[in-house]
């Protein structure tokens, strides 16, 4: 998405709409989040948002994690009320504060979608899936009106997002914030999908958690369709071989990837508690956005595990000195009541209690009775039962709670032990450790050669 022209921001960033919303919530103070590239208009937005409402407005320069999540933590920051969202989203529910998403309508060549559409799709009676990017989303009213008429079959989403959805209906699919009802018999697998918008993390996304059904699309920026050949089968081979590596992990890193997403707070409790009933040790990390810089900062943690939202959770690790599986590669891993069916969730939510694909721990085998296991990777038995470990444990939220007596630490973390080695442990205060010196004038020019180091070459 590019940045709008000036004559079309009201229109663009739909401020009527964004101005009652704030008007009626009685909203005082309200962060505005925009992605990177959208930044250019922030200013312009805001002063046309107060003039408009009367509150005060608050830009988020930078999100915590990925921009297509509302940034909970940066509005609190600045004590909002509200958040308005622009641009791209996941449409992941938030957990606290009030928001409306105003996604940017990018322009739709409606015509040569639907000529397109006829081109894939030659057979009248064919049953088709319509879903879009949510920039997109203000078009497929008009899509709809030149398309329904000529194929009958043809099911339009609908966005879902804000207020909580109501109950899904027998038949009816809800998920990455569409809603669909599935009319034929044999279900979703019955029906092709046709998505309009570009290639990225949310057709990816799309195609791997519907990986029965044929994929269509049309990208609006070069008008043209396509029939998708992206190797479902190749992907999930290679997220099948990152579920193995954390079958054979000892430690595991739980990255903490929102502060915003309904729900992350029960899910990381639960991977704990998995992880520990695996006999795998876990430590929660939380490091803003991931990247292989940072993550090789913990050279004793066998694989990561990121929890964040649908769109996010993908992300290739190959670039990573250790593997990043999401919180389903991880449950197939350490679960021994989830098996591969074939259906994939990228969808955290999913696994929670009374969702649709949660799944108890089964009761404690005794070690002699456990089925025996060979790593597909390493070739060594490994131990695939779980465990449970005595109740005078310490549990794993006070294992590193105290910073002061390392010591005491590594006699029950080995992973303490180890920081206890480096000679840099992070950013810390240590007050009264550090003597109190005046800020003084620093080196000035470039690395090369500083204004102060002379001529005498």
């Amino acid at each position: 998405a590019a940045a709008a022209p000036r004559g079309g921001l009201e229109c663009f960033y739909e401020v009527d709409q964004a101005a009652t919303f704030v008007r009626e919530g009685g909203f005082r103070k309200v962060a505005l989040q925009f992605p990177d590239e959208l930044l250019a208009d922030a200013v312009a937005v805001a002063a046309l948002m107060e003039a408009a409402t009367g509150a005060e407005m608050f830009v988020l320069g930078d999100t915590t994690y990925g921009s297509c999540c509302v940034d909970e933590v940066a509005a609190e920051h600045a004590a909002a009320e509200a958040v308005l969202h622009y641009g791209p989203a996941c449409l992941s529910p938030c957990r606290k504060l009030p928001v409306l998403h105003i996604f940017g309508q990018q322009p739709l060549d409606v015509g040569r979608c639907a000529e397109a559409f006829r081109e894939l799709y030659a057979e009248r009676q064919s049953r088709v899936v319509v879903l879009s990017d949510v920039v997109y989303a203000h078009a497929m009213g008009e899509l709809e009106q030149q398309l329904c008429p000529e194929y009958p079959n043809v099911i339009f989403s609908r966005l879902v997002c804000g207020d909580p959805p109501d109950p899904v209906l027998p038949g009816e699919e809800c998920k990455f914030g569409r809603r669909f009802l599935v009319e034929a018999p044999g279900g979703l697998e019955d029906y092709a999908m046709f998505y309009v918008g570009a290639e990225g993390l949310a057709l990816t996304n799309f195609m791997l958690t519907w990986n029965r059904c044929p994929f269509s699309s049309f990208n609006p920026a070069t008008s043209c369709g396509r029939r998708e050949t992206l190797n479902v089968n190749r992907a999930l081979m290679r997220r099948l071989y990152l579920v193995e590596r954390a079958r054979d992990a000892r430690v595991v890193g739980i990255l903490v990837g929102t502060l915003g997403v309904a729900g992350y707070l029960t899910l990381l409790e639960h991977l704990r508690e998995l992880l520990r009933r695996a006999g795998k040790r876990s430590y929660t990390l939380a490091v803003g956005k991931p990247n292989p810089a940072k993550l090789a900062n913990f050279p004793e943690v066998d694989v990561f595990v990121l929890v964040a939202c649908a769109q996010n959770s993908l992300l290739d690790s190959s670039d990573f000195y250790r593997p990043i599986v999401t919180p389903y590669e991880l449950e197939l891993a350490c679960n021994p009541a989830r098996e591969w069916t074939g259906n994939y969730l990228t969808d955290f939510r999913d696994l929670l209690p009374g969702a649709c694909a949660h799944m108890q721990l089964p009761p404690v085998v005794p070690a002699a009775e456990a089925i025996p296991d060979i790593s597909l990777i390493t070739g060594e038995m490994r131990s695939t039962h779980l465990y449970d470990p005595p109740a005078s444990q310490l549990p794993p939220s006070t294992a590193l709670a105290c910073r002061d007596q390392t010591w005491a630490l590594a006699e029950i973390s080995p992973a303490a032990s180890f920081l206890e080695s480096r000679s840099w442990q992070g950013l810390e205060q240590q007050l009264g450790q550090t003597p109190v010196s005046k800020a003084v004038q620093g080196r000035r020019g470039i690395a090369i050669a500083y204004e102060d180091e002379g001529c005498e070459q």
